[in-house]
Formats: structure tokens, C-alpha cells, sequence
């Protein structure tokens, strides 16, 4: 029994756990099963308790990677506004203001009055211009009229020269045929009163021994008067033929001038043609002018080239306004897009046509769009003074690049959207 005791005794002080008859001993034993207890009921079910931190962890680590490549997709940048072309508002003519139809912010439709000046001045312009016109064309038209006149005229008056030259060398022909033939009776006159001289000389010798009768003699005496008649009247006719030859080379050489005259018809009538051609120029000329004061009459009535806003007008009614002088500016509300400058770096994947949120700051609201260009040049490249790194140190700065984005059709019905607002636009590149 001692043994049994000293081994029971020896197992108690093994485990920890007092006798019976020890109260500390006991409490503190069964406060050690009761940690024991319970230490073992903490640490069997661990395994279990770490599939949920595992799975959040994973969850965890999969939404990073989805916000990751979310974000990863798209680019954005602040640098960006709401661009448009303002279109500023001139007049093409000086003229007196008489009145101004529109004001600041009020919205144009396209064709809207937007300024009249006096048109008293111009509208005398038109009407001198219309008399100058008419009396171009009537100038104009007795030009045309007298070229086909001329025309004919000129071939009538060379086939009559013509016909007077070939008729003035056939009188020369004729007067001198004529000539010839009184030539012939000349000498024919002058060899019958030379044989009537020397009969006549006989017969004075023969009636003085009285070798003939007196009959005979006077007979001779007329013979001889008559010869010489002839003759004489023989030189006459020669020399009326060769003033005929003389009257009618004269008349060919008139004809001949007449036909010279004629040949240079052809180039009066080019002269007139011309006239005719100067006259339908100055028709051409009258009708330019013409429409030209028509033009500035009509300018004195400005009107709005596009539909939009009204802004920085200047002008007021009783002014004296020059060609060019800025009056107003209207800004669209439908031809705009989004000029937003993006760093060099975010370009790497952004393409034509690519999908695009723009976020207005004024409203608060999302607009979609595209990408319809890049700039050439980066934005520094545009300022007036670009900068030369090659003439001094370098220095490597992120540069910004100028894209232009659409804004798609149909989302702006109120026209909310101005030229220069802040927007944020991000644009989907992959």
C-alpha cells in the first residue's frame, strides 16, 4: 500500500495535480485541466479558421487586379477644355451704322441681321452703274452692227476697184490702138500732102511756060491745100489719141489707188472688229461694276455667317465703321470638340477612333466621344518662341501633346456646353 501510495503520489506530482487532502494543490490542478481543456478546444478547429482569410486575401488580391487593369486601360488628364472657331463679325465696306439688331449672349440662327448701315450711298452707286451699263451695250451693239456693214461694204468697194482697173488698161489698150491709128492717117496724111507740095511746085513750073491749062493748075493748087488740111487735121486726131492714152493711164492709175484703197478695207474692218471687241469689253467692264455696287449695297446689311452666341459686340448705332473694323464675335454651339493635351508618355497606346468619356466640371456630367487626331507638334512647338535645346543645356521635360476629341452627335440638345470650359476627358486605349 505505501508503494502504490508513493506511486500514486509520484503520478499526482507528474500531472500536476494535488491530493485530495491538499486544497491548493487541488484548485490549482483543476484549474490547469480546465486550461488545458480549453487550450485544446482553441487549437483543434485553426484549420479552418484560415480558408476565410485566404479567400478574402484573394478576393482582395483579384479586385486589385481588375481595378488595376481597369484603370490601366484608360488615360486621362486635366489639361483640356472645350475648343471651337469664334467667328469674328466685320464689315467689308465703310458705312454709317443705323442700327444693331442683336446683343451679348443672345443666340443667332444662321442668315439673322446683325447690323444695317445707310445704304443711300451705295444705292446711287447701283443706279450709276446700271446708266453705264446700258450705254456700254448700246455702244457696244452699233459696233456689232456696223462690222457686217463694213464687211460688205469693203468686198463690194474691191471687186468695184477692180473692175475700174481692168476697165482703165483696157482704155489704155484702146487709146492706144487709137493713137496708133491716127498716127498711120498722120503719116499717110503727110506723105499725100508731100506728093501734093511737089505736084503743086510742078505744076506752077509747067503753067508759067504754059504747059498746062490754069484748070490743071489751080486743080494742084486745091490738091495741095487740101493735103495740108489733112494733115493738120491728121495731127489733130493723133494728138487727141495720144491725150486719150494720157486720160486713160490716168484712170488706171485712179483705178489703181482706188484698188489699193479697197485692198486696206480689210484691215479697217480688223480695226472695227477690234472697236466691236473693245466695246463688248467695256460691257463686260460696266457689268463688273455693276455687280460690284450691287455687292456693297448688299453688304450694308451684315448678317450672321453661322448659328450661335453673340459675344464681345462693339458695335453701336450711329457709328462710322471701316472695311475689316472687328463689330462682335459669335461663337458656335455645334461645331466644337475637346482640346486636351496629354503627356508625352500617356500617347504610348492612344489611337485614332479610339472611345472616349469626357466629364464637363460645370455640370457635372459625362459626355462620350472619340479621338479624331494628334497634333503634329507638340504644344511648346506652337508658342511664339519654341525653345532651341541645342543652343544651351538640356534639361528633359515630359512634354504635352495637343489631341483633338469628337464630341458625338446628339448629346448636347440645350446647348449647355461652352467654348473653354474645363473638362477631363479618358480615353480608352486598350
Amino acid at each position: 500500500m505505501a508503494q502504490k501510495t508513493e506511486w500514486e503520489q509520484e503520478g499526482i506530482l507528474q500531472t500536476g495535480l494535488a491530493s485530495p487532502n491538499d486544497e491548493n494543490g487541488g484548485i490549482s490542478g483543476e484549474k490547469e485541466r480546465a486550461s488545458g481543456h480549453k487550450d485544446q478546444g482553441t487549437l483543434a478547429p485553426a484549420p479552418r479558421r484560415k480558408w476565410p482569410i485566404v479567400l478574402v486575401v484573394l478576393i482582395l488580391i483579384v479586385s486589385s487586379i481588375l481595378v488595376w487593369r481597369h484603370y490601366a486601360a484608360w488615360v486621362s488628364t486635366d489639361d483640356a477644355e472645350i475648343d471651337g472657331h469664334i467667328h469674328p463679325i466685320s464689315s467689308r465696306i465703310a458705312g454709317h451704322v443705323i442700327k444693331v439688331t442683336v446683343d451679348n449672349t443672345q443666340y443667332v440662327e444662321k442668315g439673322t441681321v446683325l447690323v444695317q448701315l445707310d445704304p443711300t450711298l451705295y444705292q446711287v452707286a447701283v443706279d450709276r452703274a446700271k446708266a453705264q451699263l446700258a450705254d456700254a451695250q448700246a455702244t457696244a451693239q452699233a459696233a456689232r452692227v456696223g462690222v457686217p456693214i463694213t464687211s460688205i461694204n469693203t468686198l463690194s468697194q474691191v471687186r468695184s476697184a477692180q473692175a475700174d482697173v481692168d476697165s482703165a488698161q483696157a482704155g489704155i489698150a484702146a487709146a492706144e490702138r487709137q493713137f496708133q491709128a491716127a498716127e498711120a492717117k498722120l503719116e499717110e496724111a503727110e506723105a499725100n500732102n508731100v506728093k501734093a507740095q511737089s505736084d503743086l511746085k510742078r505744076y506752077a513750073q509747067l503753067v508759067g511756060k504754059n504747059e498746062i491749062s490754069r484748070q490743071q493748075y489751080d486743080d494742084a493748087v486745091a490738091a495741095a491745100k487740101t493735103s495740108a488740111a489733112t494733115v493738120a487735121a491728121a495731127q489733130a486726131s493723133a494728138a487727141a489719141a495720144e491725150q486719150q492714152v494720157a486720160q486713160a493711164r490716168s484712170r488706171l492709175a485712179q483705178a489703181n489707188a482706188e484698188l489699193h484703197y479697197a485692198q486696206t478695207r480689210p484691215q479697217q474692218l480688223r480695226v472695227i472688229r477690234a472697236r466691236a471687241e473693245a466695246a463688248a469689253s467695256s460691257v463686260q467692264a460696266a457689268e463688273a461694276a455693276l455687280h460690284q455696287a450691287e455687292l456693297n449695297l448688299q453688304f450694308t446689311t451684315i448678317v450672321a455667317p453661322i448659328s450661335g452666341i453673340v459675344g464681345n459686340r462693339t458695335v453701336v448705332a450711329g457709328q462710322n465703321i471701316q472695311p475689316g473694323q472687328a463689330l462682335m464675335a459669335i461663337v458656335p454651339t455645334e461645331d466644337i470638340w475637346v482640346t486636351a493635351n496629354f503627356k508625352e508618355t500617356q500617347l504610348r497606346h492612344m489611337r485614332v477612333g479610339q472611345p472616349v468619356k469626357i466629364h464637363v466640371d460645370a455640370y457635372g456630367r459625362d459626355y462620350n466621344g472619340h479621338v479624331v487626331g494628334i497634333a503634329g507638334a507638340t504644344g511648346v512647338q506652337f508658342s511664339l518662341l519654341p525653345p532651341e535645346n541645342a543652343t544651351g543645356n538640356y534639361v528633359k521635360v515630359v512634354q504635352r501633346v495637343p489631341v483633338r476629341i469628337a464630341i458625338d452627335p446628339g448629346q448636347d440638345p440645350q446647348h449647355l456646353l461652352r467654348v473653354g470650359m474645363s473638362v477631363e476627358p479618358k480615353v480608352k486605349v486598350n
